[in-house]
């Protein structure tokens, strides 16, 4: 019926000719039946879920996000502090720390069976090792206890209904990559600990840089997931009642950008990896050279771009330098006349700010040698980029194609 009502408005503005057929106005019907039919199915969803239901939900995927960028930034500050490699076993459900001398005394023996006592950390007392295991101890506690706080209330809302059919196979999904974070982080850990990788004195024990680009990559993936769905249940995104093509190629860079903000933090975990920070500690030249002679030392080439320190910290010095020029269009245009929804403005103005805030840290944490502190402010702040890439791009998500 609704289709028919705007067929019959239609003609009202449709000159009245003898000549009018009806396959000129018949996409016109397909077009809005198909949109009618689905702005439906999307109301009759959501209406399902009582009020209460909605916010409880949005309230939990916040805060499943939230407890995922903690989990990002424990894990900094564990690598930073060469902490990763303290406990040489794993147990799904954790296990009790040590509480008596003689415990700790068995736990750092057991550690010094491994490389990186054996070739580093030789000279290290008893409190020391205390140390760095229990920070260790607190980034795998923390993990388990984002398991517990998704797994209990996501079990309670889909009891009570709460989820949509669309949310439920999301959290379903968001479930598994928790699962796999977990058992991903271990299999990172344990290539630490094997021995053939470090033979020869000179080795610097540590774990494997692919390794850890992936366990950073999935919890960025899990936590964009978290804040994603989050922000749909709690802050829907606005429309506008006219789209225009500018609009449409300011969505088009606004996707763009996050999607290189995502790869320029993989890039950076790779430069954590092989701790590529502590080299070249110069800007915006290296060793008074715009390219160094070792950017491609290595042999075959492509082992460059993900095994030579000069390699890896040359392309992420590219890659946030371009973040930092999309992120900056798209301020600029966004206050150049582009007709968005309200919130989009906010949005990409606080993308602007905040990658330029981002590159100014990763250039004080260069300059000054990569101190802890700031080298976990560099690190939260990828996360926190992304943040905002991903609140413009769900601003912009009822932007659709222009009809032709």
């Amino acid at each position: 019926m609704s289709a028919l009502c705007f067929a019959s408005k239609l003609c009202r503005f449709i000159p009245v000719t003898r000549n009018v057929k009806l396959t000129q106005i018949q996409p016109y019907l397909k077009r809005t039946t198909v949109t009618i039919a689905r702005k439906g199915l999307q109301k009759i969803a959501f209406d399902e879920i009582p009020e209460v239901g909605n916010k409880w939900v949005g309230r939990w995927l916040f805060g499943c996000s939230g407890m995922v960028f903690g989990a990002v930034v424990i894990g900094g500050l564990t690598r930073l502090t060469e902490s990763g490699l303290s406990m040489t076993d794993w147990h799904l459900f954790g296990k009790r720390p040590p509480i008596s001398q003689i415990e700790w005394e068995r736990e750092f023996s057991q550690y010094q069976d491994y490389p990186e006592f054996k070739l580093k950390n030789k000279d290290i007392s008893l409190e020391e090792f205390k140390f760095i295991w229990w920070m260790e101890y607190g980034h795998r506690q923390w993990g388990r206890t984002i398991g517990a706080f998704f797994l209990l209330p996501a079990a309670y809302f889909w009891q009570k209904g709460w989820f949509t059919r669309a949310m439920k196979k999301r959290v379903i999904a968001c479930g598994v990559l928790i699962g796999f974070q977990g058992l991903l982080g271990w299999y990172m850990v344990k290539s630490g600990l094997e021995e053939h990788r470090f033979k020869e004195p000179s080795d610097v024990p540590r774990v494997s840089q692919y390794r850890l680009t992936a366990h950073l990559g999935s919890a960025f993936v899990l936590y964009s997931l978290f804040l994603w769905n989050a922000l749909g249940v709690t802050y829907p995104a606005q429309q506008i009642k006219q789209v225009t093509a500018q609009a449409m190629k300011f969505r088009k860079l606004a996707h763009m950008t996050k999607g290189w903000v995502f790869i320029t933090a993989l890039s950076g975990a790779l430069v954590a990896g092989l701790d590529a920070g502590l080299v070249y500690n110069s800007f915006p030249k290296m060793a008074d050279r715009w390219i160094p002679s070792d950017l491609l030392a290595f042999s075959p080439t492509l082992r460059n771009f993900t095994e030579n320190p000069t390699t890896v910290q040359f392309d992420h010095r590219i890659m946030g330098t371009t973040s930092l020029c999309l992120a900056s269009a798209l301020m600029i245009w966004s206050r150049r006349g582009v007709k968005l929804p309200p919130r989009a403005y906010t949005a990409a103005t606080a993308l602007g700010a905040m990658v330029w805030m981002q590159v100014g840290l990763g250039i004080s944490t260069l300059l000054l040698y990569v101190p802890t502190g700031l080298a976990a402010l560099h690190q939260s702040g990828s996360l926190l980029t992304l943040s905002f890439a991903i609140w413009l791009t769900h601003e912009l998500k009822h932007l659709k194609k222009i009809p032709k």
